[in-house]
């Protein structure tokens, strides 16, 4: 039987209870009305005749007048009509009888008076008659209203019987299967794929049981089928990541703390096994160093951490974790999206690196220190030997000299790079912080490439717009970045070209910039310009550098609070840029 079926039955089953009821009630109450109707209309109205037969007999002496007479045999008439009680219609004839003899005038008065007697003695039965009828009516209608309202109370109990079981029964009929229905749900959310339901009966609930269990053994079948294979997978990946050198913390959307492996909580001096599971917000209140590692933002600061017995160096890396999602809508087009499922931070011990790196760049000090007094010695001995007071030189020779000059300038500028990069590499870069005037920085880098300009016949050109602040910075590291655009600027413009210095006061920075009219930089190399030891390739007309000058003067800028850039195309030429906030 289906359900909506079952339902109608149930509530047709309650409209005839209350129907039910309500019949038993109206015929008992009719019943009631009707003994009360009784007992008004008959013995009432023959109680009123005879109290006013009796009042006309007490008020008026015999004989009577003829219309008192008239008036008397008139409620005798209707007395008459109103018989309703055995033994009323005989004493109404005696007292008929004994009217007629009291009004004769052709009696005598004594006759008159025994018949008045009599009229009185009649009218006491009739009221006596009426009155037990009364009384007797009255313990009848009683009765039957007792009995009605027996009736009535064993119908309410009934009906109320019924009414019970039915809102106590009934509701559990759907109720039921439902509950039953959600606890089953909820252990399939549990992975118990054992679960079934089983319904008697070929309602709507019955068939849902049958439509849930198959699919409940469907996925059985599927979980059986690669549970084995993705348990496998998980314990792989866990022996992976725990065999792993570096420090792994895998987080879920929740911020808890999914796996954790053994060198993580070495490092971190944590238990693995009691913070898996954790919120890592309530462990980082307890931890500092877990606490820094969530919070760093910054990719490229090494964390000192205290391990291995020793100072060690760590790079901190994180890894958002994206799942794909689905967007279910009307549409036939389904819209793939992602989302966050978690984030994984490692910690790279980079301890060798850095210690390799600290080596190379004392060994490149050292090496460009030693370098650098030969170096000065030789450039001094050919200065000498130039010198037309120690000996005249052929024109080969001379050349020669020439060229000796420049490759020892070369070499001096390229170990003053490496010294000056070994300086900001081991944190040892001193910086001489002043107020000063973008105008002197200009001027400073322009007469130190004055003389190199006007032996190319390169013009240079400054274009100074709204500068009215100053620049809190190291007037000669500053110029000496400047200095160096300046260089390659003239070294990569043709003779009797033209460079182009702009500052310019753009909101709370000062902007320096250098422009050459050169053949420009391929967007390809303009990323890595400023990377130590890059040279962008060239087609031999020009000598390139050692590749350290744009690295220093990026680490010169930054160490000053400033950006450096470069924007350039090819054919255009380039223009290097680099600001400094203004003093406040």
């Amino acid at each position: 039987m289906k359900i909506k079926t079952k339902l109608r039955l149930g509530f047709g089953f309650l409209f005839l209870v209350v129907l039910f009821f309500g019949f038993i009630s109206l015929y008992y109450m009719n019943q009631i009305s009707v003994s009360a109707k009784v007992i008004l209309k008959d013995n009432y109205k023959t109680l009123n005749y005879t109290r006013e037969m009796r009042r006309m007999l007490d008020e008026n002496e015999l004989p009577l007048s003829k219309t008192l007479t008239a008036h008397f045999r008139d409620l005798l008439q209707k007395e008459n009509s109103n018989l309703t009680e055995k033994g009323e219609e005989q004493a109404l004839q005696l007292l008929s009888t004994a009217f007629d003899t009291a009004v004769n005038p052709l009696l005598p008065a004594a006759t008159q008076k025994i018949a008045l007697s009599r009229i009185k003695q009649q009218l006491a039965v009739i009221d006596d008659l009426n009155m037990s009828a009364i009384v007797r009516k009255n313990e009848v209608a009683q009765a039957s209203v007792e009995k009605a309202s027996l009736y009535l109370i064993t119908a309410a109990s009934f009906c109320f019987l019924v009414l019970f079981s039915f809102i106590v029964n009934f509701p559990g009929f759907v109720a039921n299967p439902l509950r039953e229905f959600s606890e089953a749900i909820e252990a399939i959310g549990r992975k118990n794929y054992k679960q079934r339901l089983e319904f008697d009966g070929a309602d709507e609930f019955s068939d849902l049981a049958k439509s849930f269990n198959e699919m409940v053994a469907q996925l059985n079948k599927w979980e059986n089928s690669n549970l084995a294979k993705i348990q496998s997978e998980k314990l792989r990946i866990e022996a992976i990541i725990e065999q792993m050198q570096d420090a792994i913390i895998g987080l879920n959307e929740r911020q808890e703390i999914i796996f954790i492996n053994n060198s993580a909580a070495q490092v971190l001096n944590l238990n693995e096994g009691q913070v898996v599971g954790t919120n890592v917000t309530s462990l980082m209140k307890k931890n500092d160093l877990l606490g820094r590692m969530m919070k760093e933002d910054k990719k490229n600061d090494l964390i000192k951490i205290f391990a291995d017995h020793k100072e060690s160096y760590f790079q901190l890396e994180k890894r958002e974790i994206l799942v794909p999602e689905y967007e279910d809508q009307d549409t036939p087009i389904i819209r793939q999206s992602t989302r966050t499922a978690g984030m994984v931070c490692i910690l790279k011990n980079v301890t060798q690196f850095k210690e390799l790196d600290e080596a190379k760049t004392n060994f490149i000090a050292t090496v460009s220190h030693e370098l650098k007094t030969p170096i000065s010695s030789i450039k001094m001995s050919v200065k000498l030997l130039d010198d037309e007071r120690v000996g005249d030189m052929n024109t080969e020779q001379k050349e020669l000299i020439s060229h000796i000059k420049e490759d020892c300038s070369r070499l001096l500028k390229i170990t003053s790079e490496l010294l000056d990069l070994a300086q900001v590499e081991t944190g040892n870069i001193q910086l001489n912080f002043v107020n000063a005037k973008p105008e002197d920085i200009v001027a400073y880098a322009l007469n130190a490439v004055k003389f190199q300009a006007e032996q190319r016949f390169i013009q240079l050109e400054l274009n100074s717009k709204n500068v009215v602040s100053s620049v809190n910075a190291d007037v000669e590291k500053t110029a000496w970045v400047l200095i160096n655009f300046l260089s390659n600027a003239l070294r990569y413009s043709s003779d009797k070209g033209k460079v182009m210095i702009q500052v310019e006061e753009k909101g709370k920075n000062i902007e320096f910039s250098v422009r050459d009219f050169g053949r420009g930089i391929d967007e390809q190399y303009q990323k890595r310009l400023f990377d130590r030891y890059f040279q962008v390739p060239t087609d031999g007309n020009n000598k390139s550098g050692s590749g350290l000058g744009l690295a220093i003067s990026k680490d010169f800028i930054e160490a000053e609070n400033g950006k450096i850039w470069v924007e350039s195309e090819i054919g255009e030429g380039s223009r290097f840029c680099f600001s400094l906030p203004v003093v406040q």
